[in-house]
């Protein structure tokens, strides 16, 4: 029993310095990626399930004369968009949303007026929303040149919507891109007016993609959170789609009611189809020079002479709110990624939000949960609590047997075992309390680190983001006591090695935790606090009834 409480104590230490490592990653200065700035050449146009092609190579040009340099200048000046929830930048060439910052989300504690910078266009960040059509007949790409009237555009306080048009024309094909923001929203609606002023039939097709950069994965290691893409489809609702993958395995896949997506950590950029019946084509390239893309075309329209064709698209710029994402489309939930213990941290999570409603507080919802937790796993801690308890009163007798058969394990544990059963003592009902909390210790961890709703969360005095560590390592210090007075406890371990190791665990455990997101050791503090508390109340009443006495 002492050997396998012993290894499952190890096994925890191991989980957590693995945690532990993870959360490093997630919250450390990585290395910035050096990107080289390539050009972009002009879509090829072969068919109906044609993907946009990327040209990485050096691109010969023209010198430009004064004047069109001039105009290349005003062209290349982004439009400016702000509104309740978005700081925007939309480039005139391709109407490429090239920056997105998110009001509603701090950079950090210490700078509330930085907001988060989802999107950029930066040697650090690459992530671009590009889209245009695909036509043997004239049509705009994602490098064409826009025109707009307004150098500016802002969601006013009496308006619910803001409206940005670009308009492109060339030989009797006009087209107006409009992207449509609604206050309070994430989701940009993105539409293509395609009036058709020839006479011959228009034949193509929209298409949007997603491009970004790689992370550096300098440092990368077990655990750390998903960055990459992502297909839902009705035959699979959550797919990931690695960068490693995209360059071994580019996908080209038809699909309705479905949505693909890059993500990273509290954050995504997805592309959701407007019309969820049609049959989209949905793909990934590598783009070279640690570029990538992941994409999707609509269905083929044909627009006849003197028709107007609108194509619809749609794209979600902002947080992994679970509520809000179900709503949206049909697995949209399913990127805030618990891992494989999503069934212990969905009904977490559940819990946690559910006591927030009332509390209005983080810190305390994990208190309460924690508690809560704690009394529906009572008996089966009380059993090994016990069983611990019990182990207590027998140790001088197994320290004897230890020093008599010190040199024959074997009868050693023949006669241990007949201990246990003469005092009826299930040797491993000590090891169920650890048991149970490994999983959801594991849980909670995911729901702490990929819930945006606990990012930068107050709690009281100095604790102003549960997501983060204790500044003060007050919370790391309270759980190395916590774990120590338990050891008192229970029964030291009777080989001798076995008892230093577990001497140090408290002292390794609070470096440990130091690194951790203080609202998960907030929880262990409150989980060791009840268990010292449950453990000491059944070691009394034992020895009130006299069926256990302290070591001498």
């Amino acid at each position: 029993m002492e050997s396998i409480r012993f290894v499952l104590i190890v096994c925890f230490a191991m989980v957590s310095m693995k945690l532990w490592t993870s959360w490093e990653d997630s919250y450390t200065n990585k290395e910035p990626v050096q990107i080289q700035q390539t050009s972009e050449s002009t879509i090829k146009n072969s068919g109906p399930t044609e993907v946009p092609e990327i040209d990485t190579g050096p691109r010969s040009e023209v010198a430009p004369t004064k004047n069109q340099a001039i105009e290349n200048q005003q062209n290349s000046d982004p439009v400016s968009i702000v509104t309740d929830v978005f700081q925007l930048k939309i480039d005139r060439r391709g109407g490429v949303i090239s920056r997105a910052a998110l009001n509603d989300f701090p950079t950090s504690i210490d700078k509330p007026a930085d907001p988060y910078v989802l999107m950029d266009n930066s040697p650090e960040l690459v992530q671009l929303a590009q889209g245009g059509l695909l036509s043997k007949q004239p049509a705009p790409t994602h490098e064409s040149i826009y025109q707009t009237s307004e150098q500016s555009y802002t969601l006013k306080q009496e308006e619910d919507t803001l409206l940005v048009p670009f308009t492109w024309t060339q030989d009797g094909i006009s087209v107006t891109k409009t992207f449509e923001f609604e206050r309070g929203s994430h989701l940009v609606k993105i539409s293509y007016r395609i009036s058709n002023n020839t006479k011959m039939n228009w034949v193509g097709r929209a298409y949007t993609q997603l491009k970004r950069n790689a992370p550096s994965t300098k440092g990368m290691r077990v655990m750390n959170t998903y960055t990459g893409a992502v297909l839902s489809g009705p035959d699979n609702r959550y797919e990931k789609i690695s960068f490693k993958e995209i360059t071994s395995q580019p996908l080209a896949r038809d699909a309705a009611d479905a949505w693909i997506a890059m993500i990273q950590h509290y954050f995504l950029v997805a592309l959701i189809p407007a019309d969820k019946t049609g049959t989209y084509h949905y793909y990934t390239r590598d783009l070279g020079n640690n570029l990538f893309a992941a994409g999707a075309l609509t269905p083929q329209v044909e627009i006849l002479p003197g028709e107007i064709h609108e194509v619809i698209e749609q794209l979600y710029v902002g947080p992994k709110d679970q509520k809000k994402l179900e709503k949206i489309a049909s697995g949209l939930d399913l990127t805030v990624d618990y891992g494989k213990l999503w069934f212990l941290a969905k009904p977490l999570f559940w819990g946690l939000s559910s006591v927030h409603e009332v509390t209005n507080n983080w810190g305390w919802s994990i208190i309460l949960i924690t508690v809560f937790l704690k009394i529906l796993f009572y008996k089966l801690s009380a059993a090994g609590y016990k069983s611990m308890a019990n182990m207590r009163r027998v140790q001088p007798r197994l320290v004897a047997l230890r020093d008599r058969y010190k040199d024959d394990k074997v009868k050693m544990n023949q006669a241990m075992m007949q201990i246990y059963k003469e005092e009826k003592i299930n040797p491993l009902g000590g090891c169920f309390p650890i048991m149970i909390q490994i999983p959801v210790f594991m849980a909670l961890y995911w729901v702490l680190l990929e819930s945006i709703e606990l990012r930068q969360a107050d709690f009281i005095f100095w604790l102003h983001d549960l997501s983060a560590p204790d500044q003060f390592r007050v919370l790391p210090v309270l759980m190395g006591i916590t774990m120590f007075i338990q050891q008192k406890l229970n029964p030291a371990p009777i080989d001798p090695i076995q008892a230093k190791v577990m001497m140090i665990m408290p002292f390794a455990f609070t470096i440990f935790f130091s690194f951790f997101p203080s609202g998960l050791v907030l929880y262990w503090v409150v989980n060791n606090t009840l268990s010292i508390v449950q453990q000491w109340i059944i070691t009394q009443n034992l020895e009130k009834a006299g069926l256990s006495s302290r070591p001498r």
